[in-house]
């Protein structure tokens, strides 16, 4: 869907986040919301604020810290019928419920012979910069694609987060929905100024699978997905001041993986840059080269290149954290040097 002008107004991707759930909720009555923090405080990273007074704590639930048993309880309660969106509050929690998750979760609707299926989202926090070590800061969107059996989107923008979302609890599927702290536009967060924009009033979905274009250019494609747009877009528009125009491709989804967009931004540039918070080792920047190479390596005018968090954790220290993110200057490093090819 395309926004008009009458009918957007500014938010963040917190209250996008917020208007989606909310508008769902209203509409369909086997819709709830669990999970740690969620209800009268609103979610850690304000994604629930304000639906516990709308909706009541049975649509609105505060659990115990024990995902296992709340991730557990949403699997039943969608094989049941109902639509649950579960939170998992920090990606890095997700080794105490894997088996919810991915033995649950992710294979019912295929061990039942695509009898049951699993309406669930199941929403959760990713991303590093804060100084939260490495327990509370890594992506990990790679391990969830590597394991069939569920979508997993990463919004980047307010109009993406509301579609996304809205389009997430209407997927008969599992859908793992990814948010990166950094862009959701909280006031005690250092934040991008691309975490407020325009959003629709009406509810509208965007489909999940489909890249977006977010910034055209004819000398380097970016390939990336959540805050590395941000960043990405931030440096296209610096080297564009040096003659360097970039391509900034959103994936926005990484199952189901729009690779047709990758390989049309690719044909049109001849030189791919693929920008990933995630790690480097076996993940989803080996994969888009890869998807690449096998279709025609002759659409490279050089060799691909990526920019990564290296096979290291996450440190605390604020300089060791910002030298394996990939930051803006790693970034712009990565394009002049592709540039020099």
């Amino acid at each position: 869907m395309t926004a008009t002008v009458s009918s957007t107004r500014k938010l963040t991707v917190a209250k996008a986040i917020v208007e989606a759930i909310g508008s769902e909720m209203e509409q369909d009555s086997s819709i709830f919301v669990m999970g740690e923090d969620i209800g009268k405080y609103g979610g850690v990273f304000g994604q629930t604020t304000g639906l516990l007074d709308r909706f009541g704590s049975e649509r609105i639930i505060d659990t115990p810290i024990s995902e296992t048993a709340f991730i557990g309880a949403a699997v039943g309660a969608a094989i049941e019928g109902m639509r649950p969106i579960v939170e998992l509050m920090f990606v890095d929690f997700f080794g105490v419920c894997m088996d919810q998750i991915y033995n649950h979760m992710a294979k019912i609707h295929m061990l039942s012979g695509g009898e049951i299926n699993v309406p669930l989202v199941l929403m959760t926090a990713v991303g590093g910069g804060y100084s939260d070590a490495a327990q509370h800061s890594q992506c990990l969107w790679g391990t969830f694609a590597h394991l069939p059996g569920m979508k997993v989107v990463v919004p980047s923008s307010p109009e993406d987060a509301k579609g996304m979302m809205i389009a997430a609890i209407r997927d008969d599927n599992p859908v793992v929905y990814m948010f990166h702290k950094g862009i959701m536009g909280l006031s005690w967060m250092s934040k991008s100024r691309r975490s407020l924009g325009p959003v629709p009033r009406e509810p509208y979905e965007i489909e999940l699978g489909r890249a977006k274009v977010a910034r055209p250019g004819r000398d380097v494609s970016i390939v990336t997905l959540s805050l590395s747009v941000h960043h990405a877009l931030d440096v296209a528009d610096e080297l564009a001041r040096d003659g360097i125009e970039c391509e900034v491709l959103d994936l926005r989804s990484l199952v189901p993986l729009d690779t047709e967009a990758i390989i049309e931004t690719v044909a049109k540039t001849g030189r791919l840059l693929v920008v990933d918070e995630d790690y480097e080792s076996f993940g989803l920047s080996g994969e888009i080269i890869s998807r690449v190479s096998l279709h025609d390596p002759s659409l490279f005018k050089v060799a691909p290149a990526r920019v990564c968090v290296p096979d290291v954790s996450l440190p605390y220290a604020r300089p060791l954290e910002m030298a394996v993110l990939p930051t803006p200057e790693r970034i712009r490093a990565a394009v002049v040097e592709m540039m020099r090819k």
